[in-house]
């Protein structure tokens, strides 16, 4: 998990994913945020850091991690408000948060954990308040790459849904992502499943510019349908989901 840390924060910036994923959550955060600059909200998995500063355009931005060296990393590169703990048990006081984001976290979890940490990110909100969470979807998509960074399962959306419901999550937007680029995805992982694990971190190494520059203009024109229609397929799946009012934790 720590080689593939390290390659991430790489290529957080520049990847052709990690645009597209910008591009997918950016107007999700504004809609939880309804305008506000005020919020609280707290990154479960935050890694690196590179998203906690995507979430202080809505207010201050709390983040944990069971990794040393992504806290690390983060603390690198001026970021303060960063905590070891685990999204199963968070270190926080019930309804202390706005908004709670988990990105590609939850996959990597057991069942039990998996139940554990949907739990605690309810519990953390404000009633009201929102999640967002995406992860991977797809058992299809299962990889060498699925091996190095821990992955226990891929999501379909009847499935999220179940965990995030069971939790007592109100779902109001879900849709898979990245669904221009399936049918690349698809071909690599199969590319890379005849290679060692110890390979896996070039999947996440920026492209030839050409090739990134084509890539991230396919996600944007996907960003730009997610305003009207879900996908059907892909391999991320997105989700926004509230915390109802009158909750209790």
């Amino acid at each position: 998990m720590d080689r593939l840390l390290e390659a991430t924060a790489k290529a957080e910036r520049d990847h052709f994913w990690f645009r597209g994923f910008r591009r997918f959550v950016t107007p999700l955060l504004d809609r939880a945020a309804g305008g506000r600059r005020d919020l609280r909200s707290l990154d479960c998995g935050c890694g690196t850091g590179h998203n906690l500063a995507l979430l202080r355009r809505h207010g201050t931005s709390f983040g944990i991690d069971i990794t040393w060296s992504g806290l690390s990393y983060a603390a690198s590169q001026g970021e303060r408000h960063v905590a070891r703990a685990s999204a199963a048990s968070l270190p926080f006081a019930a309804g202390a948060f706005d908004l709670v984001t988990s990105f590609d976290v939850i996959y990597s979890l057991p069942d039990e954990v998996e139940r554990a940490a949907a739990t605690e990110m309810f519990r953390v909100l404000k009633p009201g308040g929102h999640l967002l969470l995406n992860t991977a979807a797809l058992e299809v998509l299962r990889g060498n790459h699925s091996v190095l960074g821990g992955e226990v399962r891929r999501y379909s959306k009847a499935s999220l849904t179940r965990l995030l419901e069971g939790a007592g999550f109100r779902i109001l937007w879900m849709s898979y992502t990245n669904a221009t680029i399936l049918p690349m995805v698809l071909g690599g992982r199969r590319i890379l499943r005849k290679k060692s694990p110890e390979e896996s971190p070039s999947e996440i190494t920026v492209p030839a510019a050409p090739v990134n520059l084509a890539l991230s203009g396919l996600l944007a024109l996907e960003a730009a349908a997610l305003k009207f229609v879900a996908m059907p397929a892909g391999s991320s799946l997105l989700c926004l989901a509230q915390k109802p009012t009158g909750s209790t934790s």
